[in-house]
């Protein structure tokens, strides 16, 4: 039961599953632990990217930041991602470097490029809204507020749990008590 409680109460009705999740796209389990699912399937960044092109010529980083605003935080592809789609983009003629100041290449897109958009019109709306639907729900589930009681809620089980003289009838009271309270927010 003690290893339960400090490995996140799995086991006890209550899980930390939160969508995509994290920075790097992982996302909650059928049982509350964290797995790991890609943000993309394949083909799928080529069409965002090209969307984000088509509204206005961008360059990696651009890209990068503004997937992560889409997700409010909660996912940002790698530059080990996002350059060698932008290469494939490139060669597959659907966007074109443009002149710009400094080092940072700017892709503008092609007709070619504008083809392929409308070709898959319906599922790139529909990644762009699993994009807002990852930042809202990390909007909801992810507030300072929520996630101070969460770390002090933390802090003291594990303080608490940590003292060698905590006997059995005391942990039972402790999981009852974060039962209660996981059973009363589920209510709200």
């Amino acid at each position: 039961m003690r290893r339960a409680m400090h490995n996140g109460g799995h086991g006890r009705g209550f899980g930390h599953g939160r969508g995509f999740g994290g920075r790097h796209g992982h996302g909650g389990g059928d049982d509350g632990r964290r797995s790991r699912r890609r943000m993309f399937d394949s083909g799928e960044l080529r069409l965002v990217l090209l969307r984000l092109i088509a509204d206005e010529p961008r360059h990696g980083y651009d890209l990068i930041r503004r997937i992560e605003e889409l997700t409010g935080g909660a996912y940002a592809p790698s530059p080990g991602v996002i350059y060698p789609t932008l290469t494939l983009l490139d060669d597959m003629g659907q966007i074109a470097a443009q002149q710009s100041e400094g080092a940072k290449k700017l892709f503008a897109i092609t007709p070619d490029g504008a083809a392929e958009l409308d070709a898959n019109k319906d599922i790139v709306d529909a990644l762009l809204a699993r994009l807002a639907e990852v930042g809202e729900e990390r909007q909801r589930t992810d507030g300072g507020s929520v996630r101070r009681a969460m770390g002090n809620l933390r802090q003291v089980l594990l303080n608490r749990l940590g003292d060698r003289d905590i006997d059995e009838a005391k942990l039972h009271e402790v999981v009852a008590l974060i039962d209660e309270a996981a059973q009363k927010i589920e209510r709200l």
